[in-house]
């Protein structure tokens, strides 16, 4: 008789021989209906030149820039944002010593690099003082006083996941900042922490919308009387997309999303290109006072800088109207400013990016006394603190940052934000894959974030031998031109 053990083995491996042949013939028949489909089909060279192997190419496509990110690229390589950039911001982020050893990485011979100048005797510790908030609206009903010069830019409930958004609108008042709805409106995510919000009037008018679509004076009101909602900002352009309206998808539209903004469940949203009822500078000067007489709050205007010649004839149209007429603010994004989804012309060739145009701003305003008067909040890639310090140099009250928090958050720039399957929950719908983005873990990070940009940027400005970052000038910053030399800020666009 057999042994039981040895007769149950032979059994096993038989049945183990069988399947692996039924698995190879179920593998060598779907292989060759893959070759033949290939071989017959007209639409790709590549797959009917070399049927079934061709296809590694679309394979090795799609996931050469997961593997370049972590294998290939060196520290300062990548775009939109190098490893070197996101890993300050993480381990800022986590509380964790940013210290580096043995020289920076950085090549500070490239175009467009920052030099701060420091001088021969830096701002003592004990002579530093806190930056102060600062006061915006003045001739408003209920004027906003700012706390913070680093704030949160406007990324919307929809193109953001809730999970995304409770976490920021936590760790906005952990840190002391405002948050910006993004065009999408204002949802009880933004407002269940009690941070401080602005509200952004994108050109749809999303959460101010009548039944027809149409600009509802009511629900602007309702909203100017949320104690939360401290300014209101109406957008014209945004640095990815100049000249294009918002675009997010109808599989992002959930019932939730529809009735914050407004819309039909399920529908792809797209915003108009401008607001159609501001075709003019007197029509957004109306706009402005509008907003502001029935909110009683401050208003302004976000924008991407191109053509600058309008801006002087925007400043004669205030003065004529008289100064509390102009925007209590003006929002300028650059034109490597980011976004979930845009047409790629406009991502990456129009607009001017915030070195050029931000001094351009700040000149005009100066120019025709209206510096003093209206605020100037910069937006555009300014993640890390050497960009934050740059921009307050050349001009900037506030600066604004959305893809620096989205960092904080946990993103690792998979590049999938308009596809609904942002492997870390910031930018999806699906709830699996929002499970993973716990709201109260990741509010201390953005807090912590904040937290430490302050931080170096205060030290930036102690080493430039002022005693807070609001007291920088274009002196204290050069920047790198063609020939690798530098050239002051003040020299290469001097103040008005």
């Amino acid at each position: 008789m057999n042994d039981p053990v040895t007769s149950f083995a032979i059994n096993f491996i038989a049945f183990v021989g069988i399947a692996f042949l039924v698995l190879f013939v179920i593998a060598v028949i779907i292989a060759f209906v893959i070759y033949q489909i290939d071989k017959h089909q007209t639409a790709q060279t590549i797959r009917r030149n070399y049927p079934l192997i061709g296809r590694f190419r679309y394979l090795f496509e799609h996931i050469g820039e997961f593997f370049r990110q972590y294998f290939f690229a060196m520290d300062r390589e990548e775009m939109p944002f190098n490893r070197a950039q996101r890993s300050w911001v993480y381990r800022a982020a986590k509380n964790v010593d940013s210290m580096i050893a043995f020289g920076s990485s950085r090549d500070l011979r490239i175009p467009g690099t920052y030099y701060f100048l420091n001088c021969p005797f830096p701002t003592l510790k004990e002579d530093a003082v806190t930056t102060q908030s600062l006061r915006i609206g003045p001739y408003c009903q209920h004027p906003y006083d700012a706390a913070s010069f680093l704030n949160i830019s406007g990324m919307s409930y929809g193109a953001l996941s809730k999970p995304a958004i409770q976490a920021l609108s936590q760790g906005a008042k952990k840190a002391g900042c405002w948050m910006n709805t993004g065009e999408g409106g204002v949802s009880e995510f933004h407002l269940e922490s009690g941070c401080d919000i602005v509200y952004q009037i994108g050109t749809a008018k999303y959460g101010l919308r009548d039944e027809q679509g149409n600009f509802s004076e009511e629900k602007l009101k309702e909203k100017g009387d949320l104690p939360q909602v401290k300014m209101f900002e109406i957008k014209l352009s945004q640095g990815a997309k100049p000249g294009k309206g918002g675009i997010l998808p109808g599989e992002k539209v959930t019932p939730e999303i529809a009735a914050v903004r407004g819309i039909p469940v399920g529908e792809d949203s797209l915003s108009p290109n401008r607001h159609p009822d501001i075709a003019s500078i007197d029509d957004l000067l109306d706009m402005i006072d509008k907003v502001r007489r029935i909110t009683g709050k401050p208003c302004g205007f976000k924008m991407v800088l191109g053509d600058s010649e309008w801006l002087d004839e925007f400043c004669e149209k205030v003065n004529d109207r008289g100064v509390e007429s102009a925007p209590d603010f003006i929002t300028l994004d650059s034109s490597d400013g980011g976004t979930g989804a845009a047409p790629m012309p406009l991502m990456d060739s129009v607009g001017l990016p915030l070195r050029e145009s931000l001094p351009i701003l700040v000149n005009k305003l100066m120019a025709h006394n209206l510096r003093d008067r209206v605020r100037v909040i910069a937006s555009g890639k300014l993640i890390n603190p050497t960009d934050v310090g740059a921009a307050l140099c050349m001009g900037a009250d506030f600066t604004v940052t959305g893809r620096g928090f989205m960092f904080a958050l946990g993103c690792i720039q998979a590049l999938q934000c308009n596809k609904n399957t942002c492997p870390t929950g910031i930018t999806t719908h699906d709830p699996d894959l929002q499970r993973g983005l716990v709201p109260q873990v990741k509010a201390e990070r953005v807090a912590n974030y904040h937290k430490h940009l302050v931080h170096e940027v205060e030290m930036i400005a102690h080493s430039c031998g002022v005693t807070e970052p609001r007291k920088l000038k274009r002196k204290h910053c050069a920047i790198v031109v063609e020939g690798s030399r530098s050239i002051p800020l003040n020299i290469l666009y001097p103040e008005y």
